[in-house]
């Protein structure tokens, strides 16, 4: 890999890569190989989550890689997710306890709160209890607040390195840094050139907190996972790889559609989690730093943003979660239900 470019991150100094390598949609019998394959490649940085249920399979490849002596733990990255039906103070330890023994670590680098709404958890499956009429099962008494100061603890018993926050919009975060002894260090969150959050990243920049980009190139896996599953239009999702403005760009640098689009982020101090499986895509996606966009053309880039029309994930495949009182975003023709 050409040389890696990080980010220090604020009350820690911890240095965080730039490129991850993200892991949603992929299936625990792929994502073993994969991750071993990445880490050979150079890549330090490896993004997952309980609800993504493959860090099994993620530890065992970390695991196998430290063993083969190809490096240590402190030479990586590793980032993992509260989920959703653990999404209170009482649930905290007991997911994160469970986490590390899957990952087969003693601490993870970085520990988000997946989203700002908590569903009701089945016990035995650990997933979300689903009412029959197809609505998901709400936690209305999500409480962000002390749900932060169990993963603050965690961070002093050094289980946890830095902490964050996913898909919370700024109200909430703000929130959070007025009652926070550890600071959100890091927001991750959907972002890529039709999507740009130039608000919320501005919001983050004045408060030393380090936006990690997830779907960075529009998630084109996304389509047919959603479509075939949740009834989503097809015009919902951006086909930014063949975007004509873009494609112009990489024939010019010599770089292909995705390279430009991952360079524009992480120039921009934005750290990027493409998913892949393919290793001719892993090596693609690595070799973004050795090329600068000019001016004119970051402006073209900055110009395809379509603001909250650019938006993939609102998470209503989840049947009913717009009713919660977090629900983080703006539902069209509606009020935006955030606390305040």
């Amino acid at each position: 890999m050409k040389t890696m470019k990080y980010i220090s991150l604020s009350q820690t100094d911890d240095l965080m890569p730039t490129l991850g390598l993200g892991t949603w949609q992929a299936p625990a019998d792929v994502i073993e190989s994969t991750v071993y394959k990445a880490l050979d490649l150079g890549y330090k940085h490896i993004d997952t989550a309980f609800n993504y249920n493959n860090e099994e399979a993620i530890g065992k490849a970390i695991k196998q890689w430290i063993s083969d002596g190809k490096g240590t733990r402190k030479d990586l990255f590793i980032t993992t997710k509260l989920p959703h039906v653990g999404n209170r103070a009482s649930d905290v330890k007991k997911f994160l306890d469970l986490q590390l023994s899957r990952l087969q670590m003693e601490y993870v680098d970085l520990y988000l709160i997946h989203v700002p709404f908590g569903f009701h958890c089945n016990p035995d499956t650990l997933t979300p209890v689903v009412k029959d009429n197809g609505e998901y099962d709400l936690d209305m008494e999500t409480d962000h607040i002390s749900t932060w100061k169990v993963m603050e603890q965690c961070m002093k018993e050094g289980r946890i390195r830095n902490l964050g926050l996913s898909n919370f919009n700024e109200a909430q975060i703000t929130k959070i840094f007025k009652h926070a002894t550890i600071k959100p260090q890091v927001l991750q969150v959907e972002l890529h050139a039709h999507f740009q959050q130039v608000e919320l990243r501005r919001f983050c920049a004045e408060n030393n907190i380090v936006v990690t980009a997830y779907a960075p190139l529009g998630s084109p896996g996304a389509k047919d996972h959603f479509v075939n599953k949740y009834n989503y239009n097809p015009d919902t999702f951006p086909d930014l790889l063949s975007h004509p403005d873009v494609k112009e760009i990489a024939e010019k640098h010599g770089k292909t559609p995705a390279q430009v689009l991952l360079n524009f982020l992480v120039n921009q101090k934005i750290v990027v989690i493409p998913k892949s499986t393919s290793e001719t895509r892993l090596k693609e996606n690595s070799d973004i730093y050795d090329f600068e966009l000019t001016p004119a053309e970051l402006n073209r880039l900055k110009k395809l943003d379509k603001g909250e029309d650019g938006r993939v994930f609102n998470f209503l495949f989840w049947k009913g979660v717009q009713n919660h009182p977090e629900y983080p975003f703006k539902i069209p023709g509606s009020v935006e239900k955030a606390s305040e």
